[in-house]
């Protein structure tokens, strides 16, 4: 396998789990967005992933999950299942049952909270390619996991025969582009922050990104994609400005990003449904503060909820 066995590209979405007030998984709300987000022109769908909040449900309700967007996105695109866990063992179960269900990949960070070094990572990862024939997205954030997919670690990691891409998060602009001219040649180069230099890193070489705000607008960084890697760079810097405040907006005054979506999605009437704890639903003044935003930038279905809810 290498960068060619998949077509990974363009706008990615880290899909939501919508649940239900009491903590339920909403499967129907699940499948009216996986034909949103199909219907308005992502090109591939990370399931499970931190925007999915895979750290609060159990083995099983993981599965569940990846499933009910796999079966919901009929082979229209792909489906990459996240598979990220502390235990090698749980990385490789949830890997197998991805790849039985029939996802295009699976994406796996590395171990959160504990401190492995580099050859520690490396098997970590090795254990899943040499048991699971199905492509790995790599997922470097370490701001969240403490640790590091570094350049180097990233090279050694792009010869394992299954690792196929890295989604960067990152947030630097310099860490990218060494992995763009280090294992470019090998694996994917995607990025979390689109909002932030989407447009900047498709010029050096990206194949796209995978990113938590297409949730709730995904036309904006769609278009953002397509007005980049057609030459129409003018528009592209201007949706790129936009996309920047629009991000800066929605996770600023102490918001949490994930809440913030979540909210921002049930005042457009979407299925954002609540977070599970130790998340908890928005509430005043960031909800006002919400709806004054979306006005604000005109986020698509506005008219029809927000100002309805006044």
């Amino acid at each position: 396998m290498d960068r060619s066995t998949v077509d990974w590209h363009g706008q990615g979405t880290a899909i939501i789990t919508p649940f239900t007030q009491s903590g339920a998984i909403d499967e129907d709300g699940l499948r009216r967005h996986v034909d949103f987000l199909i219907d308005q022109g992502v090109h591939f769908i990370v399931a499970n992933g931190c925007t999915g909040e895979f750290w609060a449900q159990t083995m099983e309700e993981r599965k569940r999950v990846v499933r009910i967007v796999v079966d919901a996105a009929r082979g229209r695109i792909p489906v990459i299942g996240g598979s990220s866990a502390n235990f090698t063992d749980d990385v490789v179960e949830l890997s197998r049952y991805h790849h039985e269900i029939g996802c295009s990949g699976v994406m796996i960070m590395p171990p959160f909270l504990v401190r492995p070094n580099a050859d520690d990572i490396f098997h970590h990862y090795k254990a899943v390619s040499d048991a699971v024939p199905i492509p790995i997205l790599l997922y470097n954030i370490p701001r969240d996991t403490v640790n590091d997919l570094t350049p180097d670690l990233v090279n050694r990691l792009a010869d394992l025969p299954t690792v196929v891409a890295i989604k960067d998060s990152t947030f630097d602009f310099n860490i990218f582009y060494r992995l763009q001219t280090l294992v470019g040649d090998r694996i994917r180069v995607l990025i979390g922050p689109s909002t932030m230099f989407g447009h900047a890193a498709l010029g050096l070489g990206a194949m796209g990104w995978v990113d938590t705000y297409s949730n709730l607008w995904p036309a904006l960084t769609v278009e953002l994609y397509h007005a980049s890697t057609s030459g129409n760079h003018e528009r592209a810097k201007e949706l790129q400005a936009v996309a920047a405040d629009f991000r800066r907006w929605l996770s600023g005054g102490d918001r949490n990003m994930y809440s913030a979506v979540k909210a921002a999605m049930n005042m457009l009437g979407m299925p954002g449904g609540y977070p599970r704890r130790p998340l908890r639903p928005l509430a005043e003044p960031h909800l006002s503060e919400l709806r004054e935003g979306l006005k604000r930038f005109g986020v698509p279905g506005i008219d029809a909820r927000v100002l309805a809810a006044e």
